[in-house]
């Protein structure tokens, strides 16, 4: 099999799995593939996420809990990026993604697309989400 790049998402609040799950519950053919979690007497909490991946339309994802706090979480800098087919599903992603989050740039038309969206969501990952 050939190797690939996959995105790795990081989570520091035990939360991995309530945030694959509502990723895979947004977008159509999306799936969770693996899941593998910390057992008891390791140096994680018992039950939180070691290592899962899962599938957002087709494409690979990977995601843990830390049990390490790092001086760091996600950054705007980084973000996922979204062509939607039609602008019902932007405005029903951006709507999801931006509850309890962040609106970094509202719906609008900035000249290089008829609509464009960028939000953080309540976990703290970015996303770009673009009309074509």
């Amino acid at each position: 099999m050939e190797k690939q790049i996959t995105t790795f998402l990081t989570f520091q609040e035990n939360n991995a799995e309530e945030a694959m799950n509502f990723y895979v519950g947004l977008f159509d053919n999306s799936k969770i593939i693996d899941l593998r979690r910390h057992g008891s007497g390791g140096p994680a909490k018992e039950g939180t996420i070691m290592m899962a991946s899962f599938e957002l339309n087709g494409k690979q994802f990977i995601c843990s809990d830390s049990f390490v706090k790092h001086a760091w979480t996600f950054s705007p800098a980084i973000s996922l990026y979204v062509e939607c087919r039609t602008e019902d599903e932007l405005e029903r992603l951006f709507n999801n993604l931006s509850q309890n989050g962040n609106v970094y740039m509202p719906l609008n038309n900035y000249g290089f697309s008829r609509k464009f969206g960028w939000v953080g969501d309540k976990f703290g990952v970015t996303w770009q989400l673009n009309l074509q």
